[in-house]
């Protein structure tokens, strides 16, 4: 392993191999300490997308509260699921088999069509027309802002589900489904995201199904391995501290020296990486 992968796995923290129970309590202690620091904390919120990363993160999430209330002996604390579709979403209905898994304490839907598409309108009175990449950040950030200002309203964190496999190829929008207060599934892959979910239940089709941001409306439902040009079981492995081929190797720390940015607040002229 030479010591670009090494540093990589380094500061994403990933291990080799996972204990799936010891996993799912770092993750869920993780919340709770946050909550039991912070006094103003009433509980999470999260969109739930109806895959794998939603999914796992808000049952997490859930579990927390629930251990949460049992150890005051009130229901002090909440969890807000937050459906944000853009117009009618494709799979909706794996959407509500999350939330029916999950069983979040508040469900709310906001339907992000009309700002997203004032805020184009608006853009382009000024001259600037987005590309449909653009719009898509554009949906990413506008489901952002919504889960501030329900966390903001309720008392509230905003959970993210950035982990190692998304983190190191810079797969998510910066300041939009990168921008949360915490990520509790932050340090593991793919894989083992999917071994989590199966030993909690979960049904096997929300973490089988193909992974898709699905923000581009020319190429809907766009496979993440098609945009990204490699496999997730390629990143896992590589983050894995396996061997992976050569061409695969090349895509995926190009994606990482590309997106260093998005890992890191904003720049500073104290920073060093970007010289």
């Amino acid at each position: 392993m030479d010591t670009l992968q090494q540093a990589i796995i380094d500061e994403l923290k990933v291990l080799p191999t996972i204990d799936v129970e010891q996993e799912i309590r770092k993750s869920v202690d993780f919340l709770k300490a946050y909550a039991k620091k912070h006094p103003f904390v009433k509980g999470f919120v999260l969109g739930i997308s109806g895959g794998q990363d939603s999914t796992l993160t808000g049952k997490l999430a859930q579990m927390a509260i629930d251990e949460l209330n049992k150890e005051s002996d009130e229901a002090n604390y909440s969890f807000w699921a937050v459906r944000l579709p853009y117009g009618v979403q494709a799979d909706e209905k794996d959407c509500q088999d999350a939330l029916d898994y999950i069983g979040p304490t508040k469900i709310y839907t906001v339907n992000i069509k009309e700002a997203v598409d004032a805020s184009v309108s608006a853009l382009s009175a000024a001259g600037i027309e987005l590309s449909d990449f653009a719009k898509g950040n554009e949906k990413a950030r506008e489901r952002m802002k919504v889960q501030f200002s329900i966390a903001a309203m309720n008392s509230g964190v905003v959970l993210g589900t950035d982990h190692a496999a998304e983190a190191v190829t810079g797969f998510f929008t910066k300041f939009g489904d990168g921008g949360a207060d915490l990520m509790p599934i932050f340090r593991l892959n793919k894989r083992q995201g999917r071994q989590i979910l199966k030993h909690l239940n979960c049904p096997p089709h929300l973490y089988q199904k193909t992974p898709t941001a699905d923000l581009e409306e020319n190429r809907p439902s766009l496979p993440d391995e098609v945009a990204l040009g490699l496999t997730y079981e390629q990143i896992d492995d590589y983050l894995e501290g396996k061997s992976i081929p050569g061409d695969a190797r090349t895509t995926l720390e190009g994606h990482y020296i590309r997106s260093m940015h998005k890992r890191n607040l904003p720049i500073t002229i104290f920073d060093t990486f970007w010289k």
